[in-house]
């Protein structure tokens, strides 16, 4: 099901302009950045790059096999990368009020190296004003995995990010350090026939 969508874009401070601006260019370089999310902090880059997603594989110590999630900054962006979003996905998307990454089948658009096997991929439509902003100036999906080494916890605020993955990216965010971030998002599956598999809550 197709839909249309329009969301006023926030107003944003000098300060988060700049960091915005400065986050987007790294990205479009082919870039690796640490940024505040919906959810926790997260390590990102342009859902399109290979090389980029490579990087961040490799700054996570994190095995190919593991698919990582894309944000995207709209419903109109989500519907570019799923052909066919279920109704059921619109509802959950509407109702949610906390962060929902769904797993679409059939995603188009991103790098293969974040499709699983079956050609799924999660993406999740953030409704917070400054990833939200840092996707649309984006103008394409920005991956978005927790800031932690493979199997080390995730960061719950920026001072528990290892300095080493600080170190490892191109470009550390400085909006929203001092803000202790909500917990992950809930993980949903939504089948082409509109079938739901909760996959974390």
């Amino acid at each position: 099901m197709e839909r249309k969508y329009t969301q006023e874009r926030p107003q944003l401070t000098r300060a988060w302009e700049e960091d915005i601006r400065q986050a987007v260019a790294v990205m479009r370089r082919g870039g690796v950045i640490l940024y505040p999310t919906d959810t926790i902090w997260g390590l990102g880059c342009d859902a399109t790059n290979d090389e980029a997603v490579r990087r961040i594989f490799a700054i996570k110590r994190r095995a190919d096999a593991k698919a990582m999630l894309s944000l995207v900054d709209s419903d109109g962006r989500l519907q570019r990368l799923v052909r066919n979003v279920p109704e059921v996905a619109w509802q959950v998307i509407d109702l949610a009020t906390t962060p929902v990454t769904v797993i679409y089948d059939g995603v188009q658009g991103i790098s293969p190296l974040l499709l699983a096997e079956d050609g799924s991929a999660g993406i999740r439509v953030t409704r917070e004003p400054f990833s939200r902003e840092l996707c649309y100036r984006m103008e394409r999906p920005v991956v978005s995995t927790s800031a932690n080494l493979s199997g080390e916890p995730a960061p719950r605020c920026f001072d528990e990010i290892a300095a080493e993955l600080c170190e490892a990216v191109d470009y550390v965010c400085t909006s929203r350090r001092k803000e202790r971030n909500p917990q992950a998002s809930s993980v949903l599956k939504i089948g082409a026939g509109g079938e739901i598999v909760v996959l974390r809550r």
